[in-house]
């Protein structure tokens, strides 16, 4: 796999977390709130783990993709846990269900915590940029080794 399927991911991951940080906003609904001043810290995180990959690969590769790990577990703790298990460590399923209840969505109910269309593409964006920037880096590992030095 090329750099360039890399960069391209990781620039696609932030376009759209950007979104988060100044919101998108429709008549009677939501894609995701202004949520800057409780997650700029993530994109900060995630801005900064890309900038090193860039500047210093060797080291800026397993920065990134522990990062990308790491911002994935705790999205997955705070909405698919809810889903899945039925409860979840960062409040109660109702307060999940109405805190979001205008964001947009694939299915409403009114028992069941259901991920918004953000967040899932969001989610989705994250494991396909950790997947791809894991593959480069093997695969660069395999070319680095099987070079030919004269």
């Amino acid at each position: 796999m090329k750099k360039k399927c890399c960069v391209i991911s990781n620039i696609v991951l932030l376009c759209w977390y950007f979104l988060a940080m100044i919101g998108v906003y429709f008549e009677n609904s939501y894609l995701v709130t202004r949520s800057y001043k409780d997650e700029w810290i993530f994109m900060v995180i995630t801005l900064i783990a890309f900038i090193v990959f860039l500047l210093k690969e060797k080291i800026g590769k397993f920065i990134l993709i522990i990062w990308l790990l790491m911002w994935f577990v705790t999205q997955f703790l705070s909405h698919e846990w809810y889903t899945i298990y039925g409860s979840g460590f960062m409040g109660s399923m109702e307060g999940k269900i109405e805190y979001f209840k205008g964001a947009i969505k694939f299915s409403n109910s009114k028992t069941v915590y259901i991920p918004d269309v953000y967040h899932t593409i969001l989610h989705i964006l994250i494991i396909v940029t950790l997947v791809i920037t894991i593959i480069y880096s093997v695969d660069k590992k395999k070319r680095n080794k099987f070079q030919i030095v004269e």
